[in-house]
């Protein structure tokens, strides 16, 4: 069991017990292939790496830590990676890194790294050409990076809380209207700031558009109103 042997590996090396702790680590090494390659179990990763550096292999631990961050986009992974590398090497290897968070399949973990690593212009970016793909039940990550964006990316800022008020009012969550009507006006504000929407509806159509489909929700637009 990875947990466990990590445990032990610690243990061992707090005991100048090196050579055992690495041999504790690979023999309880967790399968790989398929769905488990894409979530690593990260305290026996982050235990393997601690071994790798006490047995002088700084070029695997590094390895380790940067194929920890591609299959999970586990921000301190590669921050870890990135610290350790010699000076400028480090800005090519971010920029390789952020690429490689932008191409990511889960759109929500990608938004949620790029803002908190903070990269808001790739965040923008990200929500500017994969609209469609956000999924508005996840206000847990779409509210704070809307806050985020809202500054500099307000169009960004706006297609999130879109996505939040069109999931709350086509699936009739009555519990979440009173967010859905702060989102609404928050995006007309936001509407002020956006020089153009090109692709998108401007504000005013868009809000015309809810009122046509959603109009007998009363209990969303007493609050809007």
């Amino acid at each position: 069991m990875p947990r466990i042997a990590a445990e032990i590996a610690r243990r061992l090396l707090s005991a100048g017990r090196v050579k055992e702790a690495w041999q504790t680590i690979e023999a309880a090494e967790p399968r790989r292939g398929g769905s488990n390659w894409q979530w690593p179990e990260l305290e026996w990763e982050d235990a393997r790496i601690d071994v790798l550096e006490a047995l002088e292999r700084t070029e695997d631990a590094q390895v380790a830590r940067y194929e920890c961050f591609e299959r999970s986009l586990s921000a301190p992974h590669l921050r870890a990676y990135l610290k350790r590398l010699p000076d400028f090497e480090d800005i090519e290897a971010e920029t390789k890194a952020l690429d490689h968070v932008q191409r990511s399949p889960n759109l929500l973990q990608a938004l949620s790294f790029l803002v908190s690593w903070p990269a808001l212009d790739r965040a923008a970016n990200l929500v500017l050409s994969r609209f469609r793909e956000l999924d508005g039940d996840h206000y847990e990550i779409l509210n704070p990076a809307a806050d985020a964006l809202a500054g500099k990316y307000p169009l960004a800022a706006t297609l999130l809380l879109r996505s939040m008020i069109d999931f709350s009012l086509t699936n009739a969550r009555s519990s979440r209207y009173k967010h859905a009507a702060r989102h609404l006006l928050d995006c007309s504000g936001l509407a002020t700031g956006i020089r153009s929407f090109g692709d998108f509806e401007p504000h005013d159509a868009y809000e015309a558009r809810l009122r046509r489909e959603h109009g007998r929700k009363s209990a969303f637009w007493s609050l809007v109103d």
